[in-house]
């Protein structure tokens, strides 16, 4: 598996580690690193290469919206951490996550070009999308960014848009969208990947035991933007296994209606994964969430989601590089 790319944090005037000081810098917000992202990444790559150059992505933590938003977090596609994954399988060799607060979001254009591209990281070429904004109410353009390259003394890339078979651009907003309304498997198609979901396996109520249904239990963020509902899902525990299985992401109505937890039960399986870290790669919605009158009816529909799963699972691609890149 590919190692992560390095992370190198940046609050106050640090520099970078000089093994990573005279790149070609790739910059964005990168969440979710779908197609487009890829687009702009694999540009930044061949540059590299041919000019024999450390490939960098700059970013931003946290995400600039939820800086001047705190009430309204961006749903994130990836945290930080799988980002870097997924940026060192594409072949980076280190991400510089630029702290992101309101003082920085105050940085003229030509000071941010001054002091975080030329001072820091000595950038010998920086790559963005075509839209890329940068500095003090947003006034920096891919067209200023040109203009202060021929001035410092870097090349610059704009990359345009990606878009899909259907002629639509390809976008976090709508990747989220997708995943809002259960279409899994179509944000994959635009992923480029399976999104996925993990953490550490929580003890719960053992409700699903009680039904011959034991699930692995995850805990996900309040802001995750998941429609509730029932998945077919595929498992990888931190050895590398993977095992196949029928997810419900929701609050139980049919119980206790609580907090939403992501609850998977795996397929010819047996064992305890409380405690475990693990990886769920979600591969298509099964339908909503339902009440149920009582424990039999319910159960009659899990025998039918399971079947529904397997028969999913069964026609499915097998993971690929990006999927198996993505480890908790």
């Amino acid at each position: 598996m590919t190692a992560p790319a390095a992370i190198a944090r940046l609050s106050g005037g640090e520099a970078p580690p000089e093994a990573i000081r005279g790149g070609v810098v790739a910059i964005g917000n990168f969440d979710g690193v779908h197609r487009g992202h890829q687009a702009v990444l694999g540009t930044a790559r061949e540059i590299a290469r041919a000019e024999g150059r450390p490939l960098i992505c700059l970013t931003f933590e946290p995400h600039p919206r939820t800086v001047f938003h705190p009430e309204r977090p961006v749903p994130r596609l990836t945290s930080a951490p799988i980002r870097a994954k997924l940026l060192g399988a594409l072949g980076f060799d280190a991400v510089v996550e630029q702290g992101f607060d309101k003082d920085f979001a105050g940085i003229e254009p030509e000071a941010f070009v001054r002091t975080i591209l030329v001072e820091r990281l000595k950038a010998a070429h920086v790559v963005a999308g075509f839209d890329f904004h940068y500095g003090a109410r947003r006034a920096g353009t891919p067209q200023t960014l040109i203009a202060a390259g021929e001035r410092h003394g870097f090349g610059a890339t704009l990359v345009p848009a990606l878009q899909d078979a259907a002629g639509e651009t390809i976008s976090s907003s709508r990747i989220r969208a997708l995943l809002e309304a259960g279409k899994a498997a179509r944000a994959a198609e635009l992923l480029g990947y399976r999104w996925t979901i993990g953490g550490s396996v929580q003890e719960g109520q053992r409700l699903g035991r009680t039904l011959g249904y034991p699930t692995a239990n995850i805990l996900l963020m309040p802001e995750t933007m998941l429609k509730f509902g029932i998945y077919a899902v595929r498992l990888r525990r931190a050895d590398g296994t993977l095992h196949d299985g029928v997810a419900s992401f929701g609050r139980r109505p049919t119980f206790d209606n609580g907090a939403a937890l992501f609850e998977t039960f795996l397929f010819d399986f047996s064992g305890d994964l409380y405690g475990e870290t693990i990886a769920i790669s979600i591969f298509g919605f099964l339908r909503g969430e339902e009440k149920f009158d009582g424990a039999e009816a319910l159960i009659a529909q899990m025998d039918r989601d399971s079947d529904d799963a397997r028969a999913m699972l069964a026609t499915a691609t097998s993971l690929g590089d990006l999927d198996r890149a993505i480890a908790f």
